[in-house]
C-alpha cells in the first residue's frame, strides 16, 4: 500500500489494482485505502512432503488462471510482487505465452526479508527489476550478483512521523501519563503469546519502576493486569493508530518481521526484537542491521521471560541517554524514501512497456 500511495503521488492517472486472497487482512485494508482489490485462490507452498504437495499443481493452475483474467481485465502494464501466496501465480501468469497469455507483462520483484522466500526466487528469474531491503537476500536479476538495495517501502504517515510533536496527543489518546517512560508491546496483527506472558508477568516490576505500558495483545488472546492509575497498563486487542502508538512510546518490545523492523527503525524507536521462533530464521536476519547499528537488541523467544523484562528492559527505560542514542541509531539504519524509489522504478518499467500512454 505504501508503494501504491507513492505511485499515485507521482502519477495521479496511474491505475493500481491489488491482488489478494479472501484469507488475508487485505480484504479490509485495501478497500479502506481506496484501491480496487481482486481476489484469487491462495497457493500456500507446503514445507513438508504431505498430501498438500500433490494438490499443489492443480492449485497453481487455478490461481494462475484467475490471475491471468485479472491481468487481461485491467490491461496491466507491470506486476509488482512482494512475495507471499499471491505473488507466485502473478509471476507465472505474467509469462509470455505461458498459460495462454498473449502478452508478456514485465515484473518488478521486491524482497523485504533478509532471506528470500520461494515465490520471489521464482519471480526474480523472470523479473525486469529485482529490488531488496538488504543485501544478500538470495534474489537477483539475471546477470547480477545481488538485487538493487532500496529498503522497505513504508507509508508516508510513518516516515514523516514527528514523535516528539505528537507525544502529548498520543499519550492522551491512550490514557497514558504525560510524563514518565512508556513501553510499547505488540506481536503483529494477531499478537504473540510469549510476548504477552513475559510483559504481563513483569507488570509489577514495570509499575514499581514508574513505567507505563501500552500493550496490543492480539484479537485472539486476552490478558489480565491490575493497573496502577499513576503508571497505567493499557491493554488493547489491536492498535489501529500505530502512528500514535509509536509517538507515545519510549521503547518497544516486538517481533522482527520485515515491515515491523522498517517502521520501528524509520520512526527512531529503540526496540527489543524477539524473532518468531519458526520459519527459516529470516526474522532474526531482518533485525540484525538495526541491532548492529545500535538501534535495538535481539532476544530469543524462549529467553524472553518476566525476569528478562525486569533485568534488561526496566533499566533501559530508566536510562534517557541510552534511549536517545538508540533512537538516533535506529533512525539512521532505515530507508525513509524506499516507497518513492520503488514507485519510480515501477512507473519507469510501465512507461518502457507502453511509452507515455495510459499506465
Amino acid at each position: 500500500m505504501a508503494v501504491a500511495d507513492a505511485i499515485r503521488a507521482l502519477d495521479p492517472d496511474a491505475v493500481v489494482t491489488a491482488l489478494g486472497t479472501e484469507r488475508g487482512l487485505e480484504t479490509t485494508l485495501v478497500p479502506e485505502r481506496g484501491y480496487p482489490l481482486e481476489l484469487i485462490p491462495p497457493v500456500p507452498l507446503p514445507r513438508k512432503p504431505t498430501m498438500d504437495l500433490f494438490r499443489l499443481p492443480g492449485r497453481i493452475r487455478r490461481s494462475v488462471a484467475a490471475t491471468r483474467a485479472v491481468l487481461e481485465r485491467t490491461d496491466a502494464d507491470v506486476i509488482v510482487g512482494f512475495g507471499g501466496y499471491v505473488a507466485l501465480p502473478a509471476y507465472l501468469a505474467a509469462g509470455s505465452g505461458l498459460f495462454g497469455r498473449r502478452r508478456k507483462v514485465p515484473i518488478v520483484v521486491h524482497e523485504a526479508n533478509a532471506s528470500a522466500g520461494i515465490a520471489n526466487k521464482v519471480g526474480a528469474r523472470r523479473a525486469r527489476r529485482v529490488l531488496a531491503a538488504v543485501a544478500g537476500s538470495g534474489v537477483a536479476a539475471r546477470g547480477h550478483a545481488d538485487a538493487e538495495i532500496v529498503g522497505i517501502p513504508v507509508r508516508s504517515s510513518i516516515t514523516g512521523l514527528d514523535r516528539a510533536a505528537l507525544r502529548a496527543q498520543a499519550r492522551a489518546h491512550f490514557g497514558l501519563p504525560a510524563e514518565g517512560p512508556v513501553l510499547l508491546v505488540f506481536g503483529g496483527s494477531q499478537g504473540a503469546r510469549s510476548l504477552n506472558d513475559a510483559v504481563v508477568g513483569a507488570a509489577p516490576k514495570l509499575a514499581a519502576a514508574g513505567i507505563s505500558v501500552l500493550h496490543a495483545y492480539g484479537p485472539k488472546n486476552s490478558v489480565e493486569v491490575e493497573s496502577d492509575p499513576t503508571t497505567p497498563y493499557v491493554a488493547v486487542p489491536y492498535l489501529s493508530r500505530m502512528d500514535l502508538a509509536y509517538s507515545a512510546a519510549d521503547a518497544v518490545i516486538c517481533r522482527s518481521g520485515a515491515m515491523t523492523v522498517a517502521e520501528v527503525s524509520a520512526v527512531g524507536l529503540p526496540a527489543v526484537y524477539v524473532p518468531l521462533p519458526h520459519g527459516n530464521g529470516e526474522q532474526e536476519l531482518n533485525a540484525r542491521p538495526v541491532v548492529s547499528a545500535g538501534g535495538g537488541m535481539l532476544v530469543a523467544d524462549a529467553e524472553l521471560t518476566p525476569q528478562y523484562v525486569a533485568d534488561t528492559v526496566v533499566p533501559l527505560l530508566g536510562d534517557r541517554a541510552r534511549l536517545d542514542d538508540m533512537s538516533r541509531n535506529a533512525a539512521g539504519a532505515g530507508h525513509r524514501s524506499a516507497a518513492a524509489t520503488v514507485a519510480r522504478i515501477v512507473l519507469d518499467v510501465a512507461a518502457s512497456e507502453r511509452g507515455e500512454g495510459k499506465r
